[in-house]
């Protein structure tokens, strides 16, 4: 009797494991897989893209300083806040006499460069060019978006009411005959179809002059 009952109990557990297999395989049918997440374009400004290039420049070279920061436009970019999909910034190495230029992207798409920092070649850098002229990042205070307001208080604002649509690009640099760190705010797709440049004190905030 005792070896009936072992049986009774060993062919239960049996046939409750061949149940719960069904139901996890669910025979030959396979589980849906998830869905891959798209990616979202990022947009910054451009103090905040810079703090991140420079970490990543300071990884080739201790003593790196930076002498540009230029935006890219793209027609989906938050011009208004300052904003852009795509930096460059250079930097130069005076230990190195060398240069490098590190990107940070935030945009998608098949002809986007990838998400987050790269980097090119170095390339030979002279100190006594004026116009890689480097700067102390601590003259960086004030931001692109603070800029773009400035910049509209003096003639943007008639161009973005005509064109709501109106690019805008950030070109930061050294003025090294006033000693000033200025922001550019370019009203164009370029730097050469440039309807309006105006220039910001980076680090006071201050209009500093129309250049066109």
């Amino acid at each position: 009797m005792r070896k009936i009952v072992i049986l009774c109990f060993a062919l239960v557990c049996l046939l409750a494991g061949c149940s719960s297999g069904n139901k996890t395989n669910g025979g030959n049918e396979s589980r849906p897989s998830a869905k891959p997440v798209a990616k979202q374009a990022e947009y910054e400004t451009g103090r905040t893209a810079f703090q991140k290039l420079y970490v990543s420049a300071r990884m080739w070279a201790a003593d790196v300083k930076p002498f540009r920061l230029q935006s890219q436009f793209t027609a989906d970019a938050p011009t208004q806040e300052g904003k852009s999909g795509l930096w460059r910034a250079s930097f130069a190495s005076s230990a190195k006499r060398m240069m490098k230029l590190f990107v940070w992207s935030g945009l998608v798409g098949p002809d986007a460069p990838q998400q987050g920092i790269s980097f090119s070649a170095e390339d030979t850098w002279n100190p006594s060019n004026t116009s890689t002229e480097v700067f102390d990042p601590g003259f960086l205070k004030v931001d692109s978006a603070s800029a773009y307001s400035v910049a509209q208080k003096h003639g943007g604002e008639k161009l973005t009411q005509k064109d709501p649509k109106q690019p805008v690009l950030f070109v930061l640099d050294w003025d090294a005959s006033k000693s000033q760190l200025l922001w550019h705010v370019i009203y164009g797709s370029s730097q050469d179809e440039a309807k309006l440049r105006i220039a910001v004190d980076a680090t006071s905030g201050e209009f500093v002059r129309v250049e066109k």
